[in-house]
Protein backbone atom coordinates (compact mmCIF):
# COMPACT_ATOMS: atom_id res chain seq x y z
CA UNK A 1 0.00 0.00 0.00
CA UNK A 2 1.52 3.30 -1.13
CA UNK A 3 -0.04 6.08 0.91
CA UNK A 4 1.00 9.59 -0.10
CA UNK A 5 -1.41 11.62 2.02
CA UNK A 6 -3.34 11.27 5.27
CA UNK A 7 -6.53 13.25 5.88
CA UNK A 8 -7.97 13.58 9.36
CA UNK A 9 -11.32 14.51 10.74
CA UNK A 10 -10.86 17.01 13.58
CA UNK A 11 -13.35 16.47 16.40
CA UNK A 12 -13.08 13.17 18.29
CA UNK A 13 -10.21 12.21 16.00
CA UNK A 14 -7.45 14.67 16.90
CA UNK A 15 -9.13 16.06 20.02
CA UNK A 16 -11.89 14.95 22.39
CA UNK A 17 -14.61 17.36 21.29
CA UNK A 18 -17.38 15.46 23.08
CA UNK A 19 -15.67 15.65 26.48
CA UNK A 20 -14.96 19.35 26.00
CA UNK A 21 -18.57 20.04 25.04
CA UNK A 22 -19.99 18.08 27.97
CA UNK A 23 -17.73 19.72 30.54
CA UNK A 24 -18.30 23.23 29.18
CA UNK A 25 -22.08 22.77 29.16
CA UNK A 26 -22.04 21.39 32.71
CA UNK A 27 -20.11 24.42 33.95
CA UNK A 28 -22.48 26.72 32.07
CA UNK A 29 -25.45 25.07 33.77
CA UNK A 30 -23.89 25.57 37.21
CA UNK A 31 -23.31 29.23 36.45
CA UNK A 32 -26.86 29.73 35.18
CA UNK A 33 -28.32 28.04 38.26
CA UNK A 34 -26.23 30.36 40.44
CA UNK A 35 -27.88 33.27 38.64
CA UNK A 36 -31.41 32.00 39.12
CA UNK A 37 -32.06 29.22 36.59
CA UNK A 38 -34.69 27.09 38.34
CA UNK A 39 -34.03 23.70 36.80
CA UNK A 40 -32.54 20.33 37.71
CA UNK A 41 -28.96 20.17 36.34
CA UNK A 42 -29.45 16.80 34.62
CA UNK A 43 -32.67 17.97 33.01
CA UNK A 44 -30.96 21.17 31.86
CA UNK A 45 -28.09 19.15 30.39
CA UNK A 46 -30.47 16.97 28.38
CA UNK A 47 -32.49 19.95 27.24
CA UNK A 48 -29.45 21.94 26.11
CA UNK A 49 -28.12 19.04 24.06
CA UNK A 50 -31.54 18.46 22.54
CA UNK A 51 -31.38 22.10 21.48
CA UNK A 52 -27.87 21.64 20.07
CA UNK A 53 -29.00 18.64 18.02
CA UNK A 54 -31.84 20.71 16.58
CA UNK A 55 -30.04 24.01 15.89
CA UNK A 56 -26.58 22.54 15.22
CA UNK A 57 -23.78 21.42 17.52
CA UNK A 58 -21.69 24.44 16.44
CA UNK A 59 -24.48 26.95 17.09
CA UNK A 60 -23.64 30.11 19.04
CA UNK A 61 -27.32 30.56 19.90
CA UNK A 62 -28.05 27.23 21.60
CA UNK A 63 -28.16 28.64 25.15
CA UNK A 64 -30.48 31.52 24.27
CA UNK A 65 -32.68 29.15 22.26
CA UNK A 66 -32.78 26.73 25.21
CA UNK A 67 -33.89 29.50 27.58
CA UNK A 68 -36.46 30.80 25.10
CA UNK A 69 -37.98 27.37 24.54
CA UNK A 70 -38.01 26.50 28.21
CA UNK A 71 -39.20 29.78 29.72
CA UNK A 72 -40.61 31.74 26.80
CA UNK A 73 -38.02 34.47 27.17
CA UNK A 74 -34.29 35.01 27.65
CA UNK A 75 -32.97 36.37 30.94
CA UNK A 76 -29.74 38.06 29.80
CA UNK A 77 -28.13 37.77 33.22
CA UNK A 78 -28.61 33.99 33.24
CA UNK A 79 -27.55 33.74 29.60
CA UNK A 80 -24.40 35.82 30.15
CA UNK A 81 -23.37 33.70 33.14
CA UNK A 82 -23.80 30.53 31.12
CA UNK A 83 -21.96 31.77 28.04
CA UNK A 84 -19.05 33.12 30.11
CA UNK A 85 -18.67 29.85 32.03
CA UNK A 86 -18.85 27.86 28.80
CA UNK A 87 -16.14 29.96 27.16
CA UNK A 88 -13.90 29.83 30.25
CA UNK A 89 -14.14 26.04 30.43
CA UNK A 90 -13.53 25.16 26.78
CA UNK A 91 -9.76 25.80 26.66
CA UNK A 92 -9.13 23.56 29.67
CA UNK A 93 -10.48 20.55 27.80
CA UNK A 94 -9.12 21.24 24.33
CA UNK A 95 -6.07 19.00 24.09
CA UNK A 96 -4.90 16.53 21.45
CA UNK A 97 -5.47 12.86 22.13
CA UNK A 98 -2.42 10.94 23.41
CA UNK A 99 0.31 10.39 20.80
CA UNK A 100 -1.22 12.78 18.26
CA UNK A 101 1.66 15.27 18.23
CA UNK A 102 4.60 12.82 17.97
CA UNK A 103 2.75 10.77 15.37
CA UNK A 104 2.00 13.83 13.23
CA UNK A 105 5.64 14.89 13.46
CA UNK A 106 6.76 11.47 12.17
CA UNK A 107 4.26 11.65 9.33
CA UNK A 108 5.53 15.09 8.34
CA UNK A 109 9.18 14.02 8.52
CA UNK A 110 8.41 11.05 6.29
CA UNK A 111 7.32 13.43 3.54
CA UNK A 112 3.63 12.56 3.61
CA UNK A 113 1.06 15.24 2.89
CA UNK A 114 -1.29 15.63 5.85
CA UNK A 115 -4.55 17.52 6.03
CA UNK A 116 -7.82 18.13 7.84
CA UNK A 117 -11.29 17.49 6.43
CA UNK A 118 -13.93 18.63 8.91
CA UNK A 119 -17.59 19.56 9.04
CA UNK A 120 -16.71 22.41 11.41
CA UNK A 121 -17.16 25.97 10.13
CA UNK A 122 -13.87 27.54 9.01
CA UNK A 123 -13.42 29.89 11.97
CA UNK A 124 -14.29 27.30 14.62
CA UNK A 125 -12.09 24.69 12.99
CA UNK A 126 -9.13 27.05 13.05
CA UNK A 127 -9.95 28.11 16.61
CA UNK A 128 -9.75 24.50 17.76
CA UNK A 129 -6.53 23.84 15.83
CA UNK A 130 -4.96 26.94 17.38
CA UNK A 131 -6.18 25.92 20.84
CA UNK A 132 -4.43 22.54 20.57
CA UNK A 133 -1.39 24.19 18.95
CA UNK A 134 -1.58 22.23 15.69
CA UNK A 135 -2.37 25.13 13.36
CA UNK A 136 0.99 24.87 11.55
CA UNK A 137 1.06 21.09 11.08
CA UNK A 138 -1.20 20.62 8.08
CA UNK A 139 -0.72 21.14 4.35
CA UNK A 140 -4.49 21.42 3.82
CA UNK A 141 -7.30 22.43 6.18
CA UNK A 142 -10.65 21.88 4.49
CA UNK A 143 -13.73 22.97 6.44
CA UNK A 144 -17.42 22.88 5.61
CA UNK A 145 -17.13 26.47 4.39
CA UNK A 146 -14.46 25.38 1.90
CA UNK A 147 -16.17 22.28 0.51
CA UNK A 148 -19.64 23.82 0.67
CA UNK A 149 -21.35 20.65 1.91
CA UNK A 150 -21.50 18.25 4.87
CA UNK A 151 -19.40 15.10 4.70
CA UNK A 152 -22.50 12.90 4.81
CA UNK A 153 -23.21 13.92 1.22
CA UNK A 154 -19.79 12.75 0.02
CA UNK A 155 -18.87 15.94 -1.86
CA UNK A 156 -16.15 17.08 0.59
CA UNK A 157 -14.14 13.89 -0.05
CA UNK A 158 -14.16 14.52 -3.79
CA UNK A 159 -13.25 18.15 -3.13
CA UNK A 160 -10.33 17.04 -0.95
CA UNK A 161 -9.02 14.69 -3.65
CA UNK A 162 -9.09 17.60 -6.06
CA UNK A 163 -7.04 19.70 -3.65
CA UNK A 164 -4.54 16.89 -3.06
CA UNK A 165 -4.25 16.00 -6.76
CA UNK A 166 -3.83 12.34 -5.83
CA UNK A 167 -5.73 9.19 -6.65
CA UNK A 168 -8.12 8.00 -3.95
CA UNK A 169 -6.08 4.86 -3.23
CA UNK A 170 -3.11 7.03 -2.29
CA UNK A 171 -5.09 8.73 0.49
CA UNK A 172 -5.79 7.39 3.97
CA UNK A 173 -8.71 9.01 5.77
CA UNK A 174 -8.98 8.86 9.57
CA UNK A 175 -12.24 9.73 11.33
CA UNK A 176 -14.42 8.79 14.29
CA UNK A 177 -17.86 8.59 12.66
CA UNK A 178 -19.11 5.82 10.41
CA UNK A 179 -21.83 8.04 8.94
CA UNK A 180 -19.83 11.24 8.46
CA UNK A 181 -16.36 9.83 7.82
CA UNK A 182 -16.00 6.18 6.89
CA UNK A 183 -18.92 5.86 4.46
CA UNK A 184 -18.00 8.96 2.49
CA UNK A 185 -14.29 8.17 2.37
CA UNK A 186 -14.95 4.60 1.24
CA UNK A 187 -17.38 5.79 -1.42
CA UNK A 188 -14.66 8.12 -2.71
CA UNK A 189 -12.26 5.17 -2.88
CA UNK A 190 -9.97 6.20 -0.03
CA UNK A 191 -8.35 3.83 2.44
CA UNK A 192 -10.19 4.26 5.75
CA UNK A 193 -9.24 4.08 9.42
CA UNK A 194 -11.83 4.50 12.16
CA UNK A 195 -10.66 6.36 15.26
CA UNK A 196 -11.88 3.69 17.63
CA UNK A 197 -10.62 5.66 20.63
CA UNK A 198 -12.99 8.52 19.79
CA UNK A 199 -15.99 6.91 18.10
CA UNK A 200 -19.45 6.85 19.64
CA UNK A 201 -20.75 4.32 17.11
CA UNK A 202 -22.01 0.91 18.20
CA UNK A 203 -19.93 -2.16 17.37
CA UNK A 204 -22.50 -3.52 14.93
CA UNK A 205 -22.54 -0.20 13.04
CA UNK A 206 -18.75 -0.24 12.79
CA UNK A 207 -18.61 -3.85 11.62
CA UNK A 208 -21.27 -3.20 8.99
CA UNK A 209 -19.29 -0.25 7.60
CA UNK A 210 -16.11 -2.34 7.29
CA UNK A 211 -13.42 0.32 7.72
CA UNK A 212 -10.04 -0.91 6.49
CA UNK A 213 -8.52 -0.29 9.91
CA UNK A 214 -9.73 0.46 13.44
CA UNK A 215 -7.36 2.44 15.64
CA UNK A 216 -7.26 1.94 19.39
CA UNK A 217 -4.38 4.44 19.62
CA UNK A 218 -3.43 7.26 17.27
CA UNK A 219 0.16 6.04 16.86
CA UNK A 220 -1.06 2.82 15.22
CA UNK A 221 -1.19 4.91 12.04
CA UNK A 222 2.57 4.52 11.79
CA UNK A 223 2.29 0.73 11.55
CA UNK A 224 -0.47 0.98 8.95
CA UNK A 225 1.63 3.25 6.76
CA UNK A 226 4.83 1.34 7.45
CA UNK A 227 6.84 3.97 9.30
Amino acid sequence: MLIKAVLFDLDNTLLDFSEMKHMAVNMAIRAMIDQGLDMDPDEAFRSIFETYYEVGIESDNAFSEFLKRRFGQVDERILAAGVNAYLRTKPSFLEPYPNVVPTLIKLIKSGLVIGILTDAPRLKGWQRLCAIRLQHFFDHVITRDDSGAPKTGGLPFEYALGQLKLSSKEVLFVGDSVERDIKGAKAAGMVTALAGYGTKDAEEVILAAQPDYILSDFRELLDIIGL
